[in-house]
């Protein structure tokens, strides 16, 4: 037990030692320049101007297929471009489930008369007992079962996000974070996932639900998240104790 609790005190004085350095200090930010989306606008590449119509050198245009002109496309379509990611999620689930089940059977055997075997056996019997009926079973049994789910999640975000990865078969890759500090509290936002260019409007922006294996986190840390949580040592011993 000794060696235990030596243990425990061994792995939490590091966390220890790093909680205490934060005192009355503002949770940091993460690096901006550390990030993958960072990496993906170093190697970000200009893509050739496409011109729609073709006019001579020396006549004037008011408009390209260029991304840059007034009625030129302007989504993200490769790494390093930067969208806008819409998450309004509003679910509702409610499912609720009964069940009733019961069963009774008896059964009875009755030995009156058989060549005078239960008349003589009988005689022999203690007071009250007797070969009629012979044998007697019953049985019963019931079982009944509720259950009910209720769950209702509603969260209305944006975030601008970075093509971090453009696939072969042209779906993009796409990761974004954000963090809010107020006061001594941190709020984080990270979306991750793959979406396909087409599905991205006009205004640059796509909706959660057109992310393939999206990934949304919205958490914090800080005073305030801190208190929401358990003791180190209230948690390793919740997994240490058998009771």
């Amino acid at each position: 037990m000794k060696l235990r609790l030596a243990a425990l005190i061994l792995l939490a004085l590091p966390v220890s030692c790093g909680r205490l350095q934060s005192i009355g200090q503002e949770p940091a930010f993460s690096p901006p320049a550390a990030t993958p989306e960072h990496a993906a606008m170093l190697t970000y590449g200009m893509e050739p101007e496409l011109a729609v119509t073709t006019v001579a050198p020396d006549t004037p245009s008011l408009w390209t297929g260029a991304r840059g002109s007034l009625l030129g496309d302007r989504r993200a379509v490769q790494r390093g471009d930067i969208l806008t990611v819409v998450i309004e999620i509003d679910d509702r689930a409610e499912i609720s489930n009964a069940t009733d089940r019961a069963r009774t059977g008896s059964e009875s055997m009755s030995v009156p008369n058989l060549f005078g075997i239960p008349q003589r056996i009988n005689e022999a019997l203690p007071d009250g007992a007797s070969l009629d009926p012979a044998v007697g079973l019953s049985s019963s049994s019931a079982f009944g079962g509720n259950g009910s789910v209720r769950r209702n999640e509603r969260l209305t975000l944006r975030v601008a996000a970075t093509i971090v990865e453009e696939l072969p078969n042209g779906v993009l890759s796409i990761q974004g974070s954000q963090e809010v500090r107020v006061n001594f509290e941190l709020r984080e936002l990270i979306v991750t996932g793959y979406v396909r260019p087409e599905d991205i409007s006009r205004q640059n922006e796509i909706t959660y639900d057109k992310i393939a294996t999206a990934r949304i986190s919205y958490g914090g840390r800080g005073q305030i998240t801190d208190m929401q949580q358990p003791r180190y040592g209230q948690q390793a011993a919740d997994v240490i104790l058998p009771f």
